[in-house]
């Protein structure tokens, strides 16, 4: 006689039958008020469903496969993998301890995932962490990147509710949670506590891709890591991510398939930029004290170098050295200002907040120095649409005019004028192969880092 077991059973999210549009009510409803769910029904518990052995889910008649998809193949001319959903197909368990601390034990498949890892009066509020000052192990961004390539070659199953080896939940957050070595799992909700939040264009291996849907947390919330950009015009990018079969790496759109202008960028707030992670111990704020006019010391050294190395160089005519200058002051001020701080906040001597960012290699580069006086910042990118056939506009007049004033108008027979030609084309596509680059990146339309190039 068959025995039946008794599993978790989680709705597909873009599944329109009655019975699991009822079922995602009932586990949105489950969750606890801060993580979005309803508080009216907000002690409820995930439904749980009878499962025979062969896999029959009863009330339904779906037979659930024992065998894993492989990777979606893109569909030719578009680059989206053919039966992509509205959302990634990526539920994910809530807040809790690493497998077998407290929690399902490492690797046990059809656990339950933990609820909150904690009473609801203890439970973080969206986008919190289990405390208010959550720890951030120290690790680098080539240790980040190595734990992430672990789980694609191990080609670990995705699961929200069992626990790989290492005690991490096998589901998108609990991947991140690994990758940045923090001390539990977490959810879309709460990684964002651990880093910094950064612009898109400052994207490094080992930043995340954070996607949480606070009105409708189990709908759409996905979280990826940079791996790298993949194209000269940083539209698309290597994503480390855990999906449904199992871990893959992937180019991938910037930033996702889906719901993309909702992805925030996030760089971890333990970053070192050691070799190891043992190496952030050293990051202690000295005191204002080693910093400032009459000082002379190793740590005036160490913070002339960091700046150096975040683009403050040009302000250093000699050194970095142990005596404080007007170079040292200058630049740090000039960091600070990069962070968005004014006043007493950027008055170029480096405080604790300066210090961190400094060392983990967080926060904002110092921008590049503006061009001489008077001359004029580089314009925003207008958008490709204006660079097309039989368009029309100024944009298309100024790209003709910083063309020919770089040396690249040969195709000009008379203009450059506001009407889109192929002369335009070719002279750009000339620019962009001065570049190095070839293909597509060389196809004589303008993209913004061929605009920025061309500006700068």
């Amino acid at each position: 006689m068959t025995v039946p077991a008794f599993e978790e059973y989680v709705p597909a999210t873009d599944c329109p039958c009655p019975g699991c549009a009822a079922q995602r009510r009932t586990a949105a409803g489950g969750l606890p008020v801060r993580y979005g769910g309803n508080p009216a029904a907000h002690g409820a518990r995930r439904a749980m469903v009878l499962v025979t052995a062969a896999g029959v889910v009863l009330g339904g008649g779906i037979t659930e496969s024992f065998g894993a998809p492989a990777d979606p193949v893109p569909v030719p001319g578009t680059g989206v993998p053919a039966g992509l959903s509205p959302y990634p197909d990526s539920p994910q368990g809530m807040p809790g301890p690493l497998g077998g601390a407290g929690s399902p034990a490492a690797g046990a498949p059809g656990a339950d995932a933990p609820e909150g890892g904690a009473t609801e009066a203890g439970a973080p509020e969206s986008g919190t962490s289990l405390s208010s000052s959550p720890a951030t192990p120290a690790t680098t961004r080539t240790e980040i990147i190595d734990r992430a390539k672990k789980w694609v070659s191990a080609k670990v199953p995705y699961s929200m509710s069992a626990y790989w080896t290492d005690g991490y939940r096998q589901d998108c957050s609990g991947y991140v949670s690994m990758a940045w070595n923090l001390p539990g799992n977490e959810w879309t909700g709460s990684l964002a506590a651990y880093g910094t939040r950064i612009a898109r264009a400052d994207l490094q291996p080992g930043d995340i891709l954070l996607f949480h849907n606070l009105a409708d947390p189990a709908q759409g919330s996905h979280v990826t890591i940079f791996g790298g950009w993949t194209d000269a015009a940083h539209t698309q990018y290597t994503a480390y991510e855990q999906t449904k079969p199992h871990t893959r790496k992937q180019t991938t759109p910037m930033a996702y398939w889906t719901n993309s202008a909702s992805y925030v960028a996030y760089r971890y707030n333990g970053l070192s930029t050691g070799k190891s992670g043992g190496e952030a111990g050293t990051a202690a704020f000295p005191g204002a004290a080693a910093f400032g006019p009459g000082a002379n010391n190793a740590q005036v050294t160490r913070l002339g170098a960091m700046l150096a190395g975040r683009g403050g160089k040009r302000f250093y005519k000699v050194g970095p050295g142990p005596l404080w200058t007007a170079a040292d002051r200058d630049a740090t001020r000039a960091f600070q200002r990069a962070q968005g701080w004014r006043g007493t906040e950027a008055d170029g001597i480096p405080g604790p907040d300066t210090w961190r960012r400094l060392v983990t290699g967080t926060g904002r580069d110092i921008p590049a120095a503006a061009g001489p006086s008077g001359s004029k910042a580089v314009p925003a990118f207008p958008g490709r649409g204006y660079f097309r056939p039989g368009r029309v506009s100024g944009h298309v007049e100024n790209l003709g005019k910083q063309l020919v004033k770089k040396g690249y108008g040969a195709h000009y027979r008379s203009g450059p004028d506001p009407r889109w030609t192929e002369a335009d084309r070719r002279n750009v596509e000339a620019f962009q192969k001065a570049q190095g680059w070839r293909g597509k990146e060389a196809d004589g339309y303008p993209g913004p880092e061929t605009w920025r190039r061309l500006f700068a």
